[in-house]
């Protein structure tokens, strides 16, 4: 029912053009994206619960909150345009306009976002020049160099999509993300764009939209740092004649498509995760409650000795059980067991029965899984991060330079 289209992104679905290019915000690389709808198509955003938002998420965040069909979605690298004060809202309005009268649009019809250095002032004149380029560059098959324009720290390209089967046919599913830097849930400086030909009233889209990132992108950590600029945005522009009705089997296999999608594309950003040499899955079973298994996962994803010890391949458990116990999760430490990938490292009453040769070889890898089993309950989670290594450092060191 759900097949992935390899290197797919959102132009894989039908009615959707993009294109990335290169408008001097940043010395070489391509640093502005546009991605268009054909139609109008419905809005669901999440957005980042940092007090300190970005002028242009801002003006995204009222525009999705409205009912208001959107046409096309305008982004830059390079600069953040957070924490600009008036200025930088009226920029981030002004190129908005801009935009919208280059593509013959209303302004409300186009979200604007940014990505980047926070508390500059971004250069207006280059993004219209940019706006200029790319307007008249929109491609069938651009997606992927969107995807390109949109990326800051990232070492790698992330777009996916998929073929969908429905009952009244095949919709498709496409997205381009960014992301490796300040990963934290409570939307983590990521961004992500997602599109679909099918036709979902705008309610129902924000339910299933809000699902997927609890599922995904809220359970990553690179570094527990939550940006001022994050935000998935998913359109809905309806083209195939597909409905997606409430309550119906066809909600629940679309909910699963985009579930996978938005997990594809957390997943990704955890691997590129700033001078990350490991992606880590965490799985804490048997918890008394959700939440508190959540809680033992997100104090796991964001210890940096937890990390530093997976990138220098050490079987420390004390540092993973350590850390369960300060994340205020209701648990009996006694209870507590610990596994790298299958391999034992603590069963409950303490008794430790590591095989260091045995889990060398796991540590050794490139995706491992760290598994506690709290044995209080009946519930699960799975959470991402990725290492820590002497890059992360030099990376955030060495940023503005």
């Amino acid at each position: 029912m759900i097949s992935q289209i390899l290197n797919g992104s959102i132009t894989d679905v039908k009615g959707f053009k993009a294109n990335g290019v290169h408008c001097g915000l940043k010395k070489k690389k391509k640093d502005l994206a546009l991605i268009t709808s054909d139609v109008p198509a419905n809005s669901a955003g999440t957005f980042t619960l940092n007090k300190v938002k970005a002028a242009p998420l801002l003006i995204s965040k009222k525009i999705v909150g409205e009912d208001q069909k959107i046409k096309a979605v305008l982004v830059n690298s390079g600069n953040a345009n957070a924490c600009t004060g008036e200025k930088g809202y009226n920029d981030a309005l002004d190129i908005q306009s801009y935009c919208a009268e280059k593509l013959g649009l209303n302004q409300n019809e186009v979200l604007i976002s940014s990505t980047g250095v926070i508390g500059e002032y971004i250069n207006v004149a280059a993004v219209k020049d940019g706006v200029d380029e790319i307007v008249s560059s929109l491609k069938d098959d651009g997606g992927i160099l969107a995807a390109e324009a949109i990326l800051t720290t990232d070492l790698k390209n992330k777009h996916f999509a998929y073929k969908v089967k429905l009952s009244g046919g095949e919709i498709t599913l496409g997205a381009i993300c960014k992301g490796s830097g300040m990963i934290m849930p409570n939307m983590a400086t990521m961004l992500a764009f997602i599109g679909t030909d099918a036709e979902i009233e705008k309610s129902l889209l924000q339910k299933l939209l809000g699902n997927a990132v609890d599922n995904s992108f809220n359970k990553i950590s690179v570094d527990g740092e939550t940006s001022t600029n994050d935000m998935v945005v998913l359109l809905a522009n309806g083209i195939s004649d597909i409905k997606v009705e409430t309550a119906s089997d066809d909600e629940k296999i679309f909910s699963d498509a985009l579930q996978k999608i938005c997990k594809d594309m957390a997943i990704a950003i955890i691997a590129d995760g700033e001078g990350a040499t490991k992606l880590i899955t965490i799985n804490v079973s048997n918890a008394a409650s959700s939440k508190d298994a959540d809680k033992i996962a997100r104090a796991l994803a964001n210890s940096p000795l937890v990390k530093t010890a997976m990138y220098g391949e050490d079987a420390n458990w004390g540092r993973i059980i350590s850390s369960a116990g300060s994340s205020g999760a209701n648990f009996n430490p006694d209870n507590v067991e610990i596994y790298f990938d299958d391999k034992p490292v603590l069963l409950s009453g303490y008794r430790v029965v590591i095989n260091e040769d045995d889990v060398k070889t796991v540590l050794s890898k490139k995706e491992i899984s760290i598994n506690i089993d709290v044995n209080e309950g009946s519930e699960n989670t799975t959470w991402w991060t990725c290492d820590y290594s002497e890059n992360y450092i030099k990376i955030n060191a060495l940023y503005r330079s």
